[in-house]
């Protein structure tokens, strides 16, 4: 009898904080050999028991497969423990979170010492990892070969996005779209804190301003159309002169409910500096040329 038997790629995991244990359990879970290491050894223990080779020393665990995946705290952690290791031959694939320099730094570096690298940038939390239905994925930048030949395995605890060559992409993609969430945060807190002091119950007030947030975020579309083109007075429905006259209602509506207005205050005076440029027809696209030195 034939037996169709695919043997799965064999993985080295340095770091075992809650996302690299999370990265753990899922490779063990789809039956990857997995070679793992922590500064903590107590850290590898539940890991051990479920299958997984604990390694003595970063420099072990490194040696014993081509493909190593790390993830720790900071580029610095990476440079410390990969100190002593002899990378030659392996596949390196960084996902410590860090700035778009230092992965094009750490990529050289790689490369220096006889590795292949590719850079990620993780769109999730622990708990989303090997849940597909989460939605969870990383970003993927750095050598194209590499990616290809260890997609299905990088695949296995969250979806994966190739973004480029250039081995800081996947940082930038990953600060970029934390930034939006995290301007997003703010909002939400201006907006809870306007009702904060009133009869209102938050959680009622709570799937209006979600689903608000939700019908506005098409919004980057037309922005990024008029990015391209150059034209930041195309498809414009409410102008920058029209927001900016707007903008005093708000100021009033935050001091009356007793709010600090410093989360939207930097906002609306980029809108008004660039209505000074005498821009007044355009979107709030400009906002952005302010903010680029």
């Amino acid at each position: 009898m034939a037996h169709n038997t695919v043997e799965k790629t064999s993985v080295t995991l340095l770091g075992l904080g809650a996302m690299g244990t999370a990265l753990a359990r899922t490779w063990l879970s789809a039956g990857h050999p997995l070679t793992v290491w922590n500064r903590t050894p107590a850290r590898a223990a539940a890991l051990a028991a479920e299958g997984a080779r604990v390694a003595d020393s970063a420099a072990e665990a490194v040696a014993a497969n081509p493909l190593v995946i790390v993830c720790l705290l900071d580029d610095a952690s990476v440079e410390e423990v990969l100190a002593g290791t002899d990378l030659t031959g392996r596949d390196l694939v960084n996902l410590t979170t860090g700035t778009p320099a230092q992965a094009r730094a750490r990529a050289e570096w790689a490369r220096e010492r006889g590795a292949r690298y590719l850079d990620g940038g993780i769109m999730a939390v622990p708990p989303m990892i090997g849940v597909p239905e989460a939605g969870g994925y990383v970003f993927y930048s750095g050598s194209p070969e590499l990616f290809e030949r260890h997609q299905e395995t990088l695949a296995v605890p969250a979806g994966t996005t190739y973004v480029g060559e250039d081995a800081g992409f996947a940082a930038l993609h990953d600060v970029a779209l934390l930034s939006a969430m995290y301007g997003m945060f703010a909002g939400a807190a201006h907006a809870f804190a306007l009702i904060r002091r009133e009869d209102i119950d938050p959680a009622a007030f709570a799937p209006l301003l979600a689903d608000w947030l939700v019908a506005m975020a098409p919004a980057v579309h037309q922005t990024a159309d008029q990015l391209r083109s150059g034209d930041y007075t195309k498809g414009v429905v409410s102008n920058l002169a029209m927001q900016v006259a707007g903008t005093p209602t708000f100021r009033s509506t935050a001091e009356q409910q007793g709010v600090s207005p410093e989360l939207l205050s930097p906002y609306f005076e980029l809108m008004r500096r660039r209505l000074a440029e005498g821009s007044g027809e355009e979107d709030l696209t400009g906002v952005i040329d302010l903010l680029v030195h």
